[in-house]
């Protein structure tokens, strides 16, 4: 007889949507969580006087099964103070204008890259087959860029902006990434801008974990990694990092596709699978906290690719600091540690920023995660997506990086624990 009708690994949305939804169906749950926290990629520290998100960030209405939690337990949404002052780059050289003269600077090269989002992908909730899809997602998002007429100055402005979106170099994000997010929005890129980038949780994102983990009965146990799995048709077994076995009669896996490789799984995981997590994502940037000295005017800030820190802008404004949220391409582009050489990549916008205090997670040397947000390389959709899906014995598999709507957000990872909970329930009986 197995201890658990069901075991989860981690403890992130996903895990704990899972953990809730079977737990209310009446079955036995334990979560095992690496970490000595809940959330996983969702991060919340108390830290440059504010509730600083080290991960996840940004929430909205269009993403419903956020939207859905977020109402479900009450919880404020507020956004961050709208920006006075933007800055980019033309011909090397600073321009300065407001946020609405950026946005209409780069609407028609968005509107180039994204204007065939809607019809190549009209349902972006189901996995997409169509040939015309699979041939565009052969294309890396810079392959896209190169194709259109764009002048330099449009050209880094337009690039730069994704790479806040994608957390990556563009010459290994797939095009896929632009168009799955722009399908999601009916095809609308501003209206996808804003969807990604506004709206938070009041009092800390990690408010709606502990909320959705409480909801239920089932057991949690921090600190916890999982060394290796074994499992046949009919039920499973895991062993954790100091030797215990614990047997269920389903396991749902909800390790961030880049470690799934590495967890020792008998039988072996489909070769597609291991293919795709040992080749890994794309989303190998940087999310860097920048608390200054005040008083400053609410400002976004775009450089190019190629500097440390492409995007920038003013999270919170207090009367003596404010606190800014940088985006670059690659974590191993420069010591983002280091406030002196923080201090000097913002000399590409400004030198009157006086850096006080800097935090991050490095995500993709985290061992628990190795990347930050899930953003796929060229072609691995069409490889991988629907085998990242499928069950294999009595395994399953539920994370915001094998979502199909909103992939690599909260609601991508609400949407997989949801959906993985049902089968799972459906299987047991």
């Amino acid at each position: 007889m197995s201890d658990y009708d069901v075991i989860i690994i981690g403890a992130g949305l996903a895990g704990v949507t899972a953990a809730r939804e079977l737990s209310h169906a009446g079955r036995s749950v334990l979560v095992l969580e690496a970490n000595d926290r809940l959330g996983g990629r969702v991060y919340t520290a108390d830290r440059l006087g504010v509730h600083l998100e080290l991960g996840g960030n940004w929430i909205h209405w269009l993403q419903p099964h956020v939207w859905a939690e977020v109402t479900r337990y009450g919880l404020g949404v507020d956004r961050g103070p709208k920006s006075e002052e933007t800055y980019w780059i033309q011909n090397g050289k600073v321009v300065k204008n407001d946020l609405e003269g950026f946005l209409k600077f780069i609407d028609p090269g968005q509107r180039k890259l994204t204007e065939h989002a809607a019809r190549l992908m009209p349902r972006p909730d189901l996995i997409e087959t169509s040939k015309a899809f699979q041939e565009a997602d052969k294309l890396t998002l810079q392959e896209v860029f190169d194709s259109l007429d764009l002048s330099d100055e449009e050209r880094d402005a337009n690039e730069c902006a994704w790479v806040g979106h994608c957390n990556g170099p563009l010459d290994e994000v797939g095009y896929s990434a632009a168009l799955r997010w722009t399908a999601a929005t009916a095809g609308e890129w501003t209206t996808m801008h804003t969807a990604t980038s506004v709206l938070r949780i009041k009092d800390g994102n990690n408010t709606l974990v502990d909320a959705i983990a409480a909801d239920g009965a089932a057991e949690y146990r921090l600190g916890t990694p999982v060394v290796s799995v074994r499992h046949s048709d009919d039920n499973g077994e895991v062993t954790t990092a100091d030797g215990t076995v614990i047997t269920a009669r389903r396991i749902i896996s909800t390790l961030p596709l880049n470690i799934l490789h590495e967890l020792d799984i008998q039988p072996a995981l489909n070769l597609i699978k291991r293919a795709a997590s040992e080749e890994g994502t794309a989303s190998k940037g940087l999310k860097l906290w920048i608390r200054v000295k005040g008083p400053i005017k609410p400002f976004f800030a775009y450089s190019t690719q190629h500097h440390p820190l492409s995007v920038i802008r003013t999270e919170f404004v207090g009367e003596e600091d404010a606190v800014l949220v940088a985006f670059g391409a690659d974590i191993d582009r420069f010591d983002f540690e280091d406030i002196e050489q923080v201090s000097e990549a913002l000399k590409v916008w400004r030198d009157d920023l006086e850096v006080l205090e800097i935090a991050a997670h490095p995500w993709g040397r985290d061992p628990y995660a190795r990347e930050t947000w899930l953003i796929q390389r060229a072609g691995a959709y069409t490889r991988s997506q629907e085998e990242l899906r499928r069950s294999e014995g009595a395994l399953h598999f539920a994370s915001g990086d094998i979502a199909n709507l909103w992939a690599g957000f909260f609601d991508g990872a609400i949407e997989s624990g949801l959906e993985t909970a049902r089968n799972v329930n459906k299987e047991l009986g």
